[in-house]
């Protein structure tokens, strides 16, 4: 599966548009979470609470290619990533991975 954010691929050409499809993952994020990453600034090296911020981020791709093949999509292009932040505290994190399914050749 192909997935770029421009809006078309070199060398391919796009044959036929599937619609749009998303990916959406929700992760928690919380004053524990907070405090073990402040500790590893104030230390030094690297926070295992944030890093799964990235494995959100790959979830949410990982969601949207399926998403593509579910409508018979071997590409997405116009690849968007957006964060947003949920909950009464703001203790909730959203990342949803949209774009464009296409059948290119």
């Amino acid at each position: 599966m192909i997935v770029t954010t421009t809006p078309s691929i070199e060398g391919k050409h796009i044959v036929e548009y599937r619609g749009i499809v998303f990916g959406e993952v929700i992760s928690g994020v919380n004053f524990i979470k907070d405090f073990a990453a402040g500790l590893s600034n104030f230390f030094g090296g690297r926070s295992a609470s944030y890093e799964e911020l990235i494995t959100a981020r790959e979830n949410a791709l990982r969601e949207m290619e399926q998403r593509a093949r579910e409508v018979g999509a071997n590409a997405v292009v116009g690849v968007d990533i957006d964060y947003e932040v949920l909950g009464a505290n703001n203790g909730m994190l959203m990342v949803t991975a949209s774009g464009t399914a296409v059948v290119c050749q």
